[in-house]
C-alpha cells in the first residue's frame, strides 16, 4: 500500500474520506441544541442519552478535533463546531471562584462534579490551544495559560517533581484520585503525564513561555528517568509521589502512542539533544510494542506483568494511535515492517470498527472479534484519536514528515 507513491496518496485520500466521516457523525448526531453544547453520551445503538453528564474531556476532545481538522481542510460547518465547543467550555467549566475547569456538568451544563483533575485540564488546555491556532482568538489563549499557571501552582510537585492526579475542587487533597474505575489510586500515572507534556507542547507553539518550555523539558525527562522502562521499553503506568513504581499492568496502546508523541512534544524545544534522545526512544517502545500483535492485524490492550494474562481487547484509540506509532517508527527507520504493521491496522478498523452505515468507530472487538457493547460517543468515547491519526497519517504521507 506505502511501497509506490500511488499507493501513498490512494491511503492518504482513504484517510481524509475517514476523517470526514467521523467529523460528520459527530455534527450531524452530537449537538445539543436544548441545552446548548453537545450531548453527554450515544450510546451502541445510536440512541441519544439526553441526560448524561458531560465531560470536560470530551468537551475539550471535541473542541481539539475540529480545530485540527478545520486546521487542515478549511471548513465553515468545522469552524462553527469548533467555536460552539470553545464557548461551551468558557462559559460553562471555567471555575470561577476557585481557578481550574470542572471535571464534569449535568446535562444542563451545571456543576456536576468540581473536583480538579490535571488530565481534564491537560484536555482542556490542548483544546483551547488549538482553537487559539485556527483563530487567533484571544480569550481561548488567556484561559489556556490561566490553566497552564493554576496546574503549575497547585498540581506540580515541588520536592519530588511531575504533577499530582487529582485535588478537590479548591485546591486540597483528595482522597481518591483515580481517573476512572479501572485505574489504581495512586498519586501520580503515566497517563496523565503524557497528557500533560503533549497539552503544555501545543499550547507552546502559540505561547513561546520560557516557565511553559521549562515544564515540557521537565516532563520529557520525567518520561525519560522514570517512565520508560529501560529494560523492557515499556511504560510504567503508577507511581508513588517520589517515583516508586506501582501496578502491575502494561497498556500496549499507551506504549505505542508515547513513542510517536512524546517525540513530537521533544520536537517544540531548540534543543537537538532531547530530540534526539526521543528519537532513540520512540523506537525502542515501538519495537516493545511488536510482540502484542494479533494475527487480524490489531493490538491487544493490555498486559498483567504479575501473572502474565493478556487482555486480548482490540480498542478504537489503540488501532488508532499504533497506526502513528508504527508509521513513525518507519519514518525513524525505514524498516518496512513497520508499514506492514500500518496497513493490517488500517484493514482491521475498516473490516471492524468503522460502522459503514451510521459513521465514526465502534469502541472495540473482544478478542472472538465481537462488538463491544459500549458508547459510540461520551465521557471517554470522543473524536480525538481517529481524527488526530488520520490528520497524522495525512500529513506524514504527504510531507515525508517526522
Amino acid at each position: 500500500m506505502f511501497n509506490e507513491a500511488l499507493n501513498r496518496a490512494a491511503f492518504s485520500r482513504g484517510a481524509e474520506q475517514e476523517l470526514y466521516s467521523i467529523l460528520q457523525y459527530w455534527t450531524d448526531n452530537t449537538v445539543d441544541d436544548i441545552n446548548g453544547g453537545f450531548v453527554g453520551e450515544i450510546d451502541a445503538q445510536e440512541n441519544r442519552i439526553t441526560q448524561a453528564e458531560k465531560g470536560l474531556v470530551l468537551n475539550s476532545r471535541i473542541l481539539w478535533s475540529f480545530s485540527a481538522a478545520a486546521l487542515a481542510y478549511p471548513n465553515d460547518e468545522w469552524e462553527k463546531m469548533a467555536g460552539r465547543a470553545f464557548r461551551y467550555i468558557a462559559d460553562h467549566f471555567m471555575d470561577r471562584t476557585y481557578g481550574g475547569a470542572y471535571w464534569s456538568l449535568d446535562a444542563g451544563g451545571f456543576k456536576k462534579n468540581g473536583k480538579k483533575q490535571t488530565y481534564g485540564i491537560a484536555f482542556c488546555i490542548y483544546g483551547l490551544s488549538e482553537y487559539v491556532k485556527l483563530s487567533a482568538d484571544k480569550e481561548a489563549l488567556d484561559i489556556a495559560k490561566e490553566l497552564f499557571l493554576v496546574l503549575e501552582e497547585n498540581a506540580r510537585d515541588p520536592l519530588y517533581g511531575g504533577y499530582v492526579e487529582a485535588l478537590t475542587e479548591d485546591w486540597k487533597k483528595l482522597g481518591d484520585v483515580r481517573l476512572s474505575g479501572k485505574d489504581d489510586n495512586a498519586p501520580k500515572t503515566t497517563n496523565t503525564h503524557l497528557h500533560v507534556v503533549e497539552a503544555y507542547a501545543n499550547l507552546y507553539e502559540v505561547w513561546p513561555d520560557e516557565k511553559l518550555a521549562a515544564a515540557v523539558r521537565h516532563i520529557l525527562l520525567l518520561f525519560s528517568g522514570h517512565i520508560i522502562d529501560k529494560e523492557t521499553g515499556h511504560l510504567r503506568l503508577f507511581f508513588s509521589n517520589d517515583w516508586r513504581p506501582a501496578g502491575n499492568k502494561v497498556s500496549f496502546g499507551h506504549d505505542i502512542e508515547a513513542s510517536w508523541l512524546l517525540l513530537h512534544c521533544a520536537r517544540v524545544l531548540d534543543d537537538e539533544k532531547i530530540k534526539d534522545k526521543f528519537k532513540k526512544l520512540a523506537i525502542a517502545v515501538a519495537r516493545a510494542t511488536l510482540p502484542w500483535m494479533d494475527n487480524e492485524g490489531a493490538l491487544w490492550y493490555e498486559k498483567d506483568i504479575s501473572n502474565g494474562d493478556i487482555n486480548k481487547e482490540k480498542h478504537w484509540w489503540v488501532q488508532a494511535e499504533a497506526m502513528v506509532g508504527f508509521y513513525n517508527a518507519y519514518q525513524l527507520t525505514d524498516d518496512k515492517r513497520y508499514l506492514q504493521l500500518v496497513k493490517g491496522l488500517w484493514q482491521f478498523i475498516q473490516d471492524h470498527l468503522v460502522d459503514q452505515n451510521m459513521g465514526e468507530w465502534y469502541w472495540g472487538m473482544r478478542e472472538d472479534n465481537q462488538r463491544m457493547n459500549e458508547p459510540k460517543a461520551g465521557f471517554w468515547k470522543c473524536p480525538y484519536h481517529n481524527t488526530r491519526a488520520c490528520l497524522e497519517l495525512i500529513t506524514r504521507i504527504k510531507n515525508n514528515r517526522i
